[in-house]
């Protein structure tokens, strides 16, 4: 049997550089610090990291607003920088990925530049531009994730040109040749430089509806889901037009083409889409991405039921793709406060990584989740993110998951010599790095030790899942590989559970890390936020 792709069954580290570690003292995370820190994420046990934007860049979106895809912002450093990160990264055995942006571009970019200059230029046509309907308004319905139309004046074209995000994020037209292949030129300046893959924000947003047609309205019952607030008007509208549309497919099997001309190197597709199960399962098909993942499992809903029906849903309908995981970024809430409140539970980040981890596909990791970081408290003051600062006090942004690692139990938490760019709150000083590393029943240890023994279990690797059926709050399922059938139960609530043990033969399995159950007569004893593991006997 041929050895597996190396991203099959992986866990993928992710490296915010604004957060991770400051080395020049100016209060915003680089990549000489994270250089510096390579050893201690090798350490965890990881095998690759994803590095978010660090590209040339005005920062109103942090990065995602790219102004030059080929250069290095120097708030994080230069492109040497970068290679001497990725020759380090490579000497410690881990994979690099890195983030694109395909979709849009900063407004600062010489595309845009140069396309907002008038209607006959070279690049006239490689951003979305549109004339105003008769009485000057936008041309259509369309909305803007961060709040408002999506649509923006520009005087000297009289037109609009469209930003599904910020008005300093236009949007590329993917109906042009000439802008696929200036993508898939880029793609290929980074894969000349070695890295392993890239991680691909926005996916499905590359490419609009050619006749800018109207989104329907939703009703009023299903305006919270997709993980937007009913406040946000973006969540007014069935999104089948300005995103997801067939045309995309074509542009990613012309990007697998071009990663496939570099053996090894991995694609990972951020899909959010109005139905983003079945687009990460059509969008992973033979041909095209290698992985997708979606924001199903980062939303506020936290049972046994919900993960279960999430999970086997994408089973049934990607019959050939590959799944990964997460349940934190740095887009969301963090997990143990998203879904065990104030204060964060080390006992139940531990057992969260363990269950996230026992899923069949890929996983990504968010710095701090080692930690069992919970969520931090950033007072509007002190708020950087533009999408918290519109929404305030009813959503406060993403800044609170985006704070700076903790290192060290002091003042700055040995993040930094200047002053962070984010507050760091003390409860996060005091679950710091140096407090946890040396501790036996930290998060981190527990961390450390579950993902060393995932890397001895295939079947936890590459194996199938089936779940069973099970009353809240217990989820329970079996991984299948070969002749292995391994059973793994989950109690997700603060409370000590009893559920019957299933029919048959369990020879049990010690699991490092998260709290375990034992098995009393008959019935599986689970205590609160704990896992069990047996193997068929």
């Amino acid at each position: 049997m041929s050895q597996s792709p190396w991203w099959r069954g992986a866990v993928i580290y992710q490296i915010y550089p604004r957060s991770f570690l400051d080395a020049n003292g100016d209060g915003v995370g680089d990549l000489p610090g994270i250089i510096e820190r390579l050893d201690y994420v090798a350490a965890l046990g990881v095998d690759a990291i994803w590095v978010s934007p660090f590209f040339k860049s005005p920062m109103a979106d942090f990065g995602y607003d790219i102004a030059d895809h080929r250069d290095v912002d120097p708030l994080f450093g230069t492109l040497a920088d970068f290679d001497q990160l990725l020759a380090k990264a490579h000497a410690l055995g881990l994979k690099v990925m890195i983030d694109q942006v395909f979709s849009h571009t900063s407004i600062d970019h010489a595309w845009f530049q140069e396309s907002r200059q008038d209607r006959t230029n070279p690049k006239a046509d490689w951003y979305v531009w549109a004339d105003p309907r008769e009485d000057g308004t936008p041309p259509n319905n369309w909305m803007s994730i961060f709040g408002g139309v999506a649509w923006q004046w520009e005087p000297r074209r009289e037109q609009y040109f469209l930003h599904n995000f910020l008005a300093d994020q236009p949007d590329l037209n993917f109906h042009n040749p000439a802008v696929q292949q200036a993508t898939l030129d880029y793609v290929r300046f980074w894969l000349d430089r070695g890295v392993d893959g890239f991680r691909l924000d926005s996916i499905n947003f590359c490419f609009h509806d050619a006749q800018l047609r109207d989104n329907p309205a939703k009703p009023l019952e299903k305006r919270l889901g997709r993980g937007f607030s009913a406040d946000n008007p973006y969540a007014y509208q069935y999104h089948y037009y300005n995103n997801t549309q067939p045309e995309n497919i074509g542009f990613i099997e012309q990007l697998r083409v071009l990663l496939d001309a570099y053996p090894g190197s991995v694609s990972l597709g951020e899909i959010s889409a109005e139905d983003s199960l079945a687009t990460t399962a059509e969008y992973t098909a033979p041909g095209r991405l290698h992985m997708g993942y979606s924001f199903e499992l980062l939303v506020k809903d936290f049972s046994a039921g919900y993960i279960r029906d999430t999970v086997s849903r994408l089973e049934a309908t990607m019959t050939e793709g590959w799944p990964c995981w997460a349940i934190s970024n740095h887009d969301v809430e963090r997990a143990v406060t998203r879904w065990g409140g104030h204060p964060a539970q080390p006992r139940l980040a531990r057992m969260l990584v363990a269950m996230l981890c026992s899923l069949r596909g890929s996983i990504c990791l968010y710095q701090g989740e080692e930690l069992g970081l919970g969520e931090a408290d950033v007072p509007f003051e002190a708020l950087q993110d533009p999408y918290g600062i519109t929404f305030w006090p009813n959503f406060k942004g993403r800044d609170g998951c985006r704070t700076p690692m903790p290192w060290l139990d002091a003042p700055k938490a040995g993040f930094t010599t200047g002053e962070p760019w984010l507050p760091i709150p003390a409860e996060h000083q005091a679950a710091s790095v140096a407090t946890q590393e040396h501790d036996p029943q930290s998060v981190l240890s527990a961390f450390r030790q579950f993902l060393a023994w995932r890397r001895t279990m295939p079947t936890l690797l590459v194996g199938d899942i089936r779940f069973l059926a099970c009353a809240e709050p217990v989820l329970m399922f079996e991984r299948v590989h070969g002749e292995e059938t391994l059973l793994l139960a989950f109690n997700l609530s603060a409370e000590s559970v009893r559920v019957a043990l299933p029919v048959g033969e369990w020879q049990a399995v010690q699991v490092p890390g998260p709290d375990v159950g034992e098995v009393v007569g008959k019935e599986l004893v689970l205590p609160a936020q704990s896992m069990y593991c047996a193997r068929r006997g």
